[in-house]
């Protein structure tokens, strides 16, 4: 695998993850290097972990990611995506949780890093080494992530609401996009 092929891998397993951070930095809420930090580094780390979950997992488990995969990330993406469009619809007092902490932090990271899991492991059915895939996957991720959060204010401060609802209707569309997919396969 040339270098050009896993870097266009890396930008290919990123772009949910740089989606997902685009619709978090349109949250109204404190968006500092902290929360930023938080939620660039545990994209970066799952999507650099899911692939060598994925290659050391093997051929024994390949049906059941295979039927499964694409349903777990909808599922995620599509419960995140609802909070947020419900969030959207309540007053401006109530904010929604902070994406970069407890259980949305973790929903999220496993949520853009699923497809990773079956990246790993078809690398590991062809026989190509993980290790220097999974870290350009991870670094490539974590500063996509950090972009798009950064856009993701900036649209944030300019939209507000319109933001937010279209943020949380990006996660399903990604949720669907990832359904259609393998149903389409």
């Amino acid at each position: 695998m040339s270098i050009t092929e896993i870097l266009l891998l890396a930008i290919s397993m990123a772009i949910d993850a740089f989606a997902v951070s685009l619709a978090a930095g349109a949250l109204p809420g404190r968006h500092g290097p902290r929360e930023a930090f938080r939620l660039a580094f545990h994209f970066g780390l799952f999507q650099f972990l899911m692939p060598i979950v994925g290659w050391l997992a093997g051929t024994s488990i390949e049906p059941l990611i295979r039927n499964l995969d694409h349903w777990l990330a909808f599922g995620l993406l599509a419960f995140v995506g609802l909070r947020m469009l419900s969030s959207a619809r309540e007053s401006e007092q109530s904010l929604p949780a902070d994406p970069s902490r407890g259980w949305t932090l973790v929903v999220l990271s496993i949520a853009v890093s699923i497809d990773a899991l079956a990246v790993g492991l078809s690398l590991g059915l062809v026989g190509i080494s993980v290790g220097y895939p999974a870290l350009l996957i991870g670094l490539t991720t974590g500063l996509l992530s950090l972009l798009g959060l950064r856009l993701g204010i900036t649209t944030g401060r300019n939209l507000g609401k319109p933001a937010q609802l279209i943020g949380g209707l990006v996660l399903i569309g990604i949720g669907v996009r990832i359904v259609l997919e393998h149903v389409m396969l």
